[in-house]
């Protein structure tokens, strides 16, 4: 036998289990500075929740390896054997024995066919042992077992990394997307809208008319921010327009002739940055019909913002030229970088 193939069969298997309360600190210690200067990872803050969930349409697992497979000594700030938990006979350890967490991801079930990988993060200390495939093809499988015939996932369009990783185990490009930073504003409702106006009771029926035929529905495959999952996209439905009609959460401008665009403000969220509390109004998607009803759209937007109390916006806008430039030609601020979603299709057809 070959000097390659003996260091082959020396090589430790990953074993992928379902995550427990006990692994929360062993997951927070290799996802604190997963992005560096970046940003904040929110794994640490919502690990514990997710691990502690009995809800049976999300699925949340742990990578885990024999402790000694994954050395920690070239990295800064950690320790030997923080990552290191007590086994239960299901991952790499006997039960009792010691095993270490080097890796993490959630699967969610947003609707009969759809689902949503999410939260893959790998330590580095354990990259090289197809941790990241290991996990990808764990959720995969969980959606399967779910009757999901597609399972979507978010990358930051910088994480090449992340991009490789989910082409390798079968997902494809799907869309990409920009989230649109209007400043909440009670008094934009009041501005010069170039003949259009903010309807005061949308219908629902006309705005998925309008969404039907739009540049962004092609653009964006269809989808929008979930409903009820943050941060992921499932397809946006007719009932869940006018299901934001009936909550006030449909906004839309129109002039004479016919509704000229609409957005749906999906969540409010609150929660500390800069040591301060603050609160996002989230808009699922928006679409427009030409730079006027894209500003007038925007005005919409900002002072419904303000009338739910929040320090700020986001609104999911597809990745175009026309939607950015649209978007900035009314001065309303952009992220720096998109988004990209992903596709994997559970049926062995086309995604």
């Amino acid at each position: 036998m070959s000097e390659a193939a003996d260091e082959a069969d020396a090589a430790p298997t990953v074993v992928v289990r379902e995550a427990r309360p006990a692994d929360a600190d062993a997951v927070a210690a290799f996802t604190r500075d997963t992005w560096g200067e970046r940003h904040e990872d929110y794994i640490p803050r919502v690990f514990p929740g997710w691990a502690a969930s009995d809800d049976p349409d999300r699925g949340t697992f742990v990578a885990t390896l024999p402790p000694d497979a994954a050395d920690v000594g070239d990295l800064d700030g950690r320790d030997a054997g923080d990552t290191h938990v007590t086994g239960d006979g299901d991952g790499a350890a006997d039960a009792g024995d010691p095993e270490a967490v080097v890796g993490c991801i959630q699967g969610a079930l947003l609707s009969e066919w759809e689902a949503w990988g999410q939260g893959i993060r790998v330590d580095p200390a354990a990259r090289g042992h197809g941790v990241g495939t290991a996990l990808s093809e764990a959720v995969l499988d969980w959606a399967r077992g779910r009757g999901a015939t597609v399972c979507r996932n978010m990358v930051f369009s910088w994480n090449v990394m992340g991009l490789g990783q989910s082409r390798a185990v079968g997902f494809d490009p799907a869309t990409e997307f920009r989230f649109a930073e209007p400043a909440p504003d009670p008094d934009a409702i009041d501005r010069d809208a170039a003949g259009l106006d903010r309807l005061p009771d949308p219908d629902p029926n006309a705005a998925w008319a309008f969404w039907s035929d739009s540049a962004a529905r092609d653009r964006l495959r269809g989808l929008a921010l979930d409903p009820d999952e943050s941060w992921a996209c499932s397809r946006l439905t007719r009932d869940e327009l006018a299901t934001a009609a009936a909550e006030d959460r449909l906004l839309a401008v129109a002039d004479a002739d016919a509704l000229a665009g609409f957005a749906v403000r999906t969540r409010v969220t609150e929660r500390e940055v800069d040591g301060e509390p603050t609160r996002t109004a989230v808009y699922g998607v928006a679409a427009w019909r030409d730079v006027d009803a894209a500003g007038a759209l925007y005005d919409a937007i900002a002072a419904d913002a303000a009338a739910a109390d929040a320090d700020r916006a986001r609104v999911l806008i597809p990745e175009t030229v026309e939607h950015v430039s649209d978007t900035g030609a009314n001065r309303v601020p952009v992220a720096a970088e998109p988004d990209f979603v992903m596709c994997a299709d559970l049926t062995g057809g086309d995604g």
